[in-house]
């Protein structure tokens, strides 16, 4: 079995963890690969005992890997996911960060939750991405163009709110009033869209939400459409230019640019325990359920 690992080494005490995994992937024979920025800063750690150097190394990935290991939070997974693209590969989430809605798998349960995957004891969650055309000659996001979490366009060095004049299917719906507009897949709801008052969406319902970031308006609400719709998002302000963003990729725009958004034409597929559920995750990460009145 052909695994590649990837991390960012930004959370506390993660190096026990790396240690763990590639521990239990040695004993497994398992064909190991590190991202080569990765793989320097695990050999540069005083923590890490084992000399990790004869680890083959990869800058990019190919068809020929079986599972893609991401070892941080969500945010590790979202450029975990600009590695995998559209060849399929299931992502497994290891984390050692916070919340980590995406990043399932949890630190203290490493070596059990490792072995049940490379037994085949897991499901797939296949997860929508998002893509985005601009009417501009400068897009440095094209080349990463898509999005597991969302798509979204901010204010820029001013105060003043933006007006985010959207449309969907070609049809005028509103102009939002707003610091900016989120246009978030279900894997995205529980990020971004969900601070701004967004609803939480399973991952496993064909939908997209446009939430407002602050708007004027209160009446102005996220709404879900289908995600076989096409968002048109045209922005301006009294700045001469504003932000637009992919998950964590951000560029700038000259204002009245005009972005269309809608379902990419591949999946990502995250890779989930069989006794794990978006439903249970919920109730762990968010609490539901539990009596704090004690």
């Amino acid at each position: 079995m052909k695994i590649g690992i990837y991390g960012q080494f930004y959370h506390e005490n993660s190096e026990t963890y790396i240690q763990t995994l590639l521990n239990v992937l040695q004993q497994a024979d398992a064909e190991v690969w590190i991202e080569a920025n990765f793989l320097n800063i695990i050999n540069e750690h005083q923590d890490i005992t084992k000399n990790f150097s004869a680890f083959q190394t990869f800058t990019t990935l190919d068809a020929s890997y079986d599972l893609f290991f991401s070892i941080g939070g969500d945010g590790t997974i979202l450029k975990a996911v600009t590695y995998v693209k559209d060849l399929g590969i299931p992502i497994v989430g290891i984390n050692t960060g916070r919340l980590g809605f995406l990043a399932t798998i949890q630190k203290e349960e490493i070596s059990e939750s490792i072995s049940q995957i490379l037994n085949g004891d897991y499901s797939i969650s296949e997860r929508t991405l998002l893509t985005m055309k601009v009417d501009s000659e400068k897009n440095e996001l094209e080349d990463l163009n898509f999005a597991l979490n969302e798509v979204a366009v901010n204010r820029k060095n001013t105060t003043s709110m933006i007006k985010v004049e959207t449309k969907v299917n070609g049809k005028y719906l509103t102009s939002y009033w707003s610091d900016g507009l989120i246009v978030s897949t279900p894997t995205g709801s529980t990020g971004y869209s969900l601070s701004c008052g967004g609803p939480v969406i399973d991952p496993n319902t064909n939908s997209i939400v446009i939430t407002p970031i602050a708007p004027h308006n209160l009446n102005a609400r996220p709404l879900v459409i289908p995600d076989s719709s096409t968002i048109s998002l045209t922005v301006s302000g009294r700045e001469q230019s504003f932000l637009a963003s992919m998950d964590s990729r951000i560029e700038t725009f000259e204002n009245n640019t005009t972005l269309v958004i809608k379902k990419a034409s591949f999946t990502i597929n995250m890779v989930q325990l069989t006794d794990d559920s978006f439903i249970k995750t919920l109730r762990k990460k968010l609490l539901w359920g539990e009596d704090k009145r004690n």
